[in-house]
């Protein structure tokens, strides 16, 4: 085992622009439009929602990209609330990163990856007869096992891989993210090209209901959106493995996400011009139905299953691997200063965080037989806004206080743009908290319990 205490600068800006889309190209992009055309019923207004979607999360990337230039450093918003609050707030970050959010994150991707594989080769019953224990009524751990236990085995692999080495792991991930840049646009290019393809069709503003669309329901349907675009501040996380990160981590974050918003945009254009809305509220009412593979069985037949099927495993392989690889660096980072396990802050012979590698994989692993895909995806999505939120006061909080401070880059509209991005959190987070009080309450406890661990943390160190 090597204990020093310094990582390796040995990922450049292309690489980083790499970490970004891995980390945020996973399920959404082929799951979440039938969902939103159940809430919205209609197809221009899905499209209104993933550019409004988009455009949101722009502008709390663009907010966060002042941040992170000015203070670039392993363990990306943990090092920066350290300057920008204190370092309770560091740690109740580096804490939800743990208990509800990022490994959350790896538990969700890795069981689509599970449920693709299943529909590819059908994997066997495993304790079937524990399928309905349950804990509270809530937690089913034993039920859907198989495919559960296939996750795991795929957490615990990519978990392995990654405490190889960053240069091995971010290799995988160019691999693995040129495949599947391969793939969507083969759906985009022969999706919009198919004599089948209606685009004006994916355009329209009106609703198959003939309902007025509310702002409630738009605000719902984005929540699919934000999903899809969730892991765009990761490459933060790896400050201190890239080269020039004053300059490199913000133009990773804003190029990475400006490439997948038009991903997005092109391949839901095809998917709408593909099915009408009727269709799309069908398959999401099926629930094990994915609605990009009935848009290529519309112009490839069932050859196009096996081919999305394919291409879902090397997209949620791809995002899982990346969030594994990117996110335990914060767990590093907190151990280093005696408020996490303390063998947390050891790297391997590789110059790896392996322990902080092994933690975050085993309770990931324990959050996957803890609840369902959409369950393990609003919570975390409810306690990374509150997050993001908090960055992007950051950045007026250190206008005042550090005026004069080098800032290799300045938040665009400046401050109107950073003003509606917190906005939108306080938004966000009450909706979740009235819509989903489940989601949003257990996201809370995981949360709050950071509080004692904190003291223990503290009282241990001291």
């Amino acid at each position: 085992m090597n204990n020093s205490s310094q990582l390796n600068r040995t990922l450049g800006l292309r690489l980083a622009v790499i970490m970004v889309i891995g980390n945020i190209i996973g399920s959404g992009v082929f799951k979440k439009v039938a969902p939103m055309a159940t809430e919205l019923h209609s197809p221009g207004w899905v499209l209104v929602c993933w550019m409004l979607g988009g455009i949101i999360t722009l502008f709390g990337a663009l907010s966060n990209a002042e941040i992170a230039g000015m203070l670039a450093d392993t363990g990306g918003e943990y090092a920066y609330y350290k300057k920008i609050y204190n370092k309770f707030f560091s740690f109740l970050y580096g804490w939800s990163n743990f208990a509800a959010i990022k490994t959350a994150a790896v538990a969700g991707i890795a069981y689509v990856f599970a449920q693709s594989l299943h529909s590819i080769i059908n994997i066997p019953p495993l304790l079937s007869s524990l399928a309905d224990f349950n804990i509270a009524g809530i937690f089913y751990p034993f039920a859907d096992f198989n495919v559960k236990f296939t996750a795991i085995i795929l957490i615990v692999a990519l978990t392995w891989l990654n405490s190889t080495g960053i240069k091995t792991g971010a290799g995988l991930s160019t691999a693995l993210l040129l495949l599947l840049m391969a793939g969507i646009a083969l759906i985009i290019v022969f999706g919009l090209g198919s004599s089948q393809s209606g685009i004006g069709a994916a355009f329209d503003l009106s609703t198959s209901n003939d309902t007025a669309i509310t702002g409630s329901a738009i605000f719902t349907a984005m929540l699919g959106a934000f999903w899809a675009y969730e892991g765009w501040n990761s490459v933060g996380l790896l400050g201190g493995e890239i080269k020039n990160p004053h300059r490199n981590v913000p133009m990773s974050i804003i190029l990475g996400l400006l490439l997948v918003i038009t991903i997005y945009m092109l391949a839901n254009i095809a998917y709408l011009s593909l099915l009408p809305v009727p269709q799309l509220e069908q398959i999401n009412a099926a629930g094990n139905s994915i609605a990009a593979v009935e848009a290529v069985k519309v112009f490839w037949g069932q050859g196009g299953v096996m081919f999305m099927s394919i291409l879902i495993l090397v997209s949620t392989l791809g995002c899982t691997h990346a969030t594994i690889l990117s996110n335990a660096r914060t767990y590093y980072a907190m151990a280093k200063e005696g408020v996490f396990f303390s063998n947390v802050s050891k790297l391997n012979s590789a110059q790896v965080p392996a322990a902080a590698l092994w933690y975050q994989g085993v309770w990931a692993c324990l959050l996957v037989l803890s609840g369902t895909f959409d369950q393990l995806t609003e919570m975390l999505i409810f306690a990374a806004f509150i997050y993001y939120g908090a960055t992007t006061l950051g950045v007026f909080i250190l206008r005042r206080r550090m005026p004069d401070a080098p800032r290799p880059y300045k938040t665009w509209g400046y401050p109107v743009i950073p003003a509606i991005f917190i906005i939108f959190c306080v938004l966000l987070i009450g909706n979740t908290i009235m819509q989903r009080p489940r989601e949003a309450g257990i996201g809370l406890f995981l949360i709050l319990l950071g509080i004692p661990f904190y003291w223990w943390f503290t009282k241990k160190k001291g």
